[in-house]
């Protein structure tokens, strides 16, 4: 009996001995996991930077040799600050972000910055947007060559560089003439204002549901006689500067209506004319549009044919953005795919979580 319980007494500390040390190897096992990842993101970061040295190195070479007459340049991708680029480069210079330009602007001296939406972006989508922006105030015209610098903002590294000229390539900007050259009515800072939120309804929906949107811009006094409201119009009787969508206050209060059937129609000075806006012109000539788009881009197209306005749409399906001008599409921004869990070097980047602030 003594030898019993002698050595069942051995096999139970024997018991508490394996199950201590698969405890210590399950705990070492995270450890050796998260070194790995700790070095393959730093063998990415130098890589990385290899990168965007060699191409920052050269990019004053390529702006000369194909004449181009701007260079833009997607700070958030970069991982350290660049001086003297404006002395080396013989062209216009536009900083590209998607926080505040008082946050980046001094980083690159004089040059100027353009703010596009603080949004997942797909490198092209950038491009477009950052180009048609900059079309649309008037910093670059149709025609122009112009260098792109992008990259991967959450890694903080350049690796793209696109060389195109404006309105030539369909993929990026497919109009035969200057964005505002018939609208000089609508202020470049409405346009961008509508991008913005559109960008950000696309990428975000609302309340956790997509949301497909309308934005019909300009030439009000024509586009109202070809809408009739489909519920009552929220900004009867608030006066303008209370219905302005250059108000960020509003923001909120323009992605809540978004969700409700219909347009938005915007005057050109930012001043929201009414939203719940039924488009009828069925009556009235289209142009072809691509297959898979539905009523809400031929309505796009067909008010921007026979006015003088901008249409900005969001597809409830996808989220890309399109915008619309003479009844065709000017461009789109698609939405970036999801391909599945993000390193932790992209998930633990603030730039993705961080939020404009409305004060900016």
């Amino acid at each position: 009996m003594w030898i019993d319980a002698r050595n069942d007494i051995s096999r139970r500390e024997k018991g508490r001995e394996d199950m201590t040390e698969e405890a210590e190897n399950h705990a070492e096992r995270p450890l050796d996991q998260d070194q790995l990842d700790q070095e393959q993101t730093e063998q990415a970061r130098d890589s990385g930077r290899a990168i965007a040295s060699a191409l920052l190195k050269h990019v004053a070479g390529i702006v000369e040799s194909c004449g181009a007459a701007a260079l833009f340049l997607y700070v958030d991708a970069m991982s350290e600050e660049v001086s003297g680029l404006d002395l080396l480069v013989k062209a216009k210079i536009f900083c590209v972000t998607g926080a505040s330009p008082k946050e980046v602007g001094p980083q690159l001296g004089a040059v100027q910055c353009l703010r596009v939406p603080n949004v997942p972006l797909t490198r092209m989508g950038l491009v477009k947007i950052a180009v048609f922006l900059a079309l649309s105030k008037g910093l670059i015209k149709h025609g122009d060559r112009v260098v792109f610098l992008s990259g991967l903002a959450a890694a903080k590294t350049l690796d793209t560089i696109i060389v195109t000229e404006v309105g030539r390539e369909y993929e990026i900007f497919a109009l035969g003439a200057d964005l505002t050259a018939a609208s000089p009515d609508i202020l470049p800072q409405v346009i961008e204002r509508v991008v913005d939120i559109a960008s950000e309804l696309g990428s975000e929906g609302r309340e956790g549901r997509s949301v497909g949107a309308m934005f019909v811009i300009g030439d009000t006094e024509r586009v109202l006689p070809l809408t009739r409201q489909l519920v009552l119009n929220p900004f009867k009787g608030y006066p303008p500067d209370e219905r302005n969508m250059l108000d960020y206050s509003l923001e909120e209060t323009v992605k809540e209506l978004a969700t409700l059937d219909g347009a938005f129609i915007v005057r050109g000075d930012g001043v929201m004319e009414t939203c719940g806006t039924y488009i009828r012109t069925t009556s009235q000539p289209e142009f072809e549009l691509p297959r898979g788009l539905g009523a809400r881009h031929h309505a796009a197209a067909a008010i921007t044919a026979v006015t003088d306005s901008i249409a900005v749409t969001v597809s409830e399906s996808t989220g890309s953005v399109t915008i619309f001008r003479h009844g065709r599409i000017v461009t789109e921004i698609q939405k970036p795919r999801s391909t599945g869990e993000l390193p932790k070097l992209l998930r633990s980047h603030p730039h993705h979580s961080r939020k404009r602030n409305s004060s900016t």
